[in-house]
């Protein structure tokens, strides 16, 4: 692929749920050699550090059950001005940090793909399909409700305006496995394209793939992809508080992995979930670096085709 200024933006969200340890995340990836991985393949890197949530005052919400509703706010205001700033210099990726990072990383990229006159995509790898809204959450967690608030759902009041709304139909979900009933109704209204561990099964993990990108280059879209460690099995990834059984392989991940790099369609990259305090010896920060690192070009034996075509 050719060479990308790859810009790091440090977010130890941890307040997109109850459990602790996500905060930890960004320097995990730091020290499993994230900056050093990228290098090593001939881009550049800037580490922008960690950042910090804008303190905002918000009301309570109707939602007795919602954590951290001001924290989760400003961390969206924070997230969507950042990535509207490092975009147009590169390649945004968002070290988390919980999955509520993506309420502002991906709001963020939704307006700056705006600003190019260009349809917005967005790739959800996630056991989980994050469409709940502050509204219909009964964990209250918000981490669960990115997806929910970028599409323009009701409930999100507290939270900034959206500059660009997504089109849930360009929204591709793959590898969902834990999905309750208020989501699974929501999913088929939307038309959010869906790609569940099933569908993988009987498939594999390359033709639903290569689908939708085919569809995202033919709309010249810029795509955001969302990389949550639960997406992958617990056996491989156990350092996520959201472990769900089932889950993608270390080979689906980086076959993932390569044929976006093959595309040559990606815009920017959360990594999300990492709690490190429940890692095996950093097994799960390294294989999200590895797994990074394939994106951006890590090859065996270089292929002189694209592999989703």
């Amino acid at each position: 692929m050719s060479k990308t200024h790859c810009i790091l933006i440090g977010a130890p969200v941890d307040c997109g749920k109850r459990r602790r340890g996500c905060l930890m995340g960004p320097d995990a990836y730091r020290t499993a050699g994230l900056a050093e991985a990228i290098t090593a393949l001939g881009h550049t890197v800037e580490d922008l550090g960690n950042l910090s949530p804008a303190q905002v005052n918000v009301a309570p919400h109707a939602n007795p059950k919602v954590h951290a509703l001001a924290e989760n706010v400003g961390w969206t205001q924070t997230l969507m001005a950042a990535a509207q700033e490092a975009a147009p210099r590169g390649l945004p990726i968002f070290l988390g940090g919980d999955h509520a990072l993506a309420l502002g990383s991906v709001a963020g990229m939704a307006a700056h793909a705006a600003s190019q006159d260009r349809p917005f995509f967005a790739l959800w790898l996630d056991a989980h399909s994050d469409i709940h809204t502050p509204n219909t959450s009964d964990s209250g967690n918000l981490h669960g409700t990115p997806v929910g608030y970028v599409i323009g759902r009701d409930g999100f009041e507290a939270f900034p305006p959206l500059p660009a709304r997504v089109d849930p139909g360009n929204i591709c979900m793959i590898g969902l496995r834990s999905v309750d009933g208020a989501e699974h109704a929501a999913l088929l209204d939307m038309n959010v394209d869906v790609v569940d561990m099933r569908v993988i099964d009987e498939t594999g993990i390359r033709t639903p793939l290569a689908a939708f990108l085919d569809r995202v280059q033919a709309a010249n879209g810029m795509l955001h992809v969302s990389l949550d460690v639960d997406f992958l099995d617990p056996g491989v990834a156990p350092a996520v508080g959201t472990t769900v059984p089932g889950g993608a392989t270390v080979r689906e991940g980086h076959l993932v992995m390569e044929m976006l790099c093959d595309s040559g369609l990606v815009t920017s990259l959360d990594l999300v979930e990492l709690n490190p305090f429940l890692d095996d010896r950093g097994k799960t920060a390294s294989l999200m670096v590895d797994l990074t690192a394939s994106l951006l070009g890590r090859r065996v034996f270089d292929r002189p085709t694209r592999s989703h075509a």
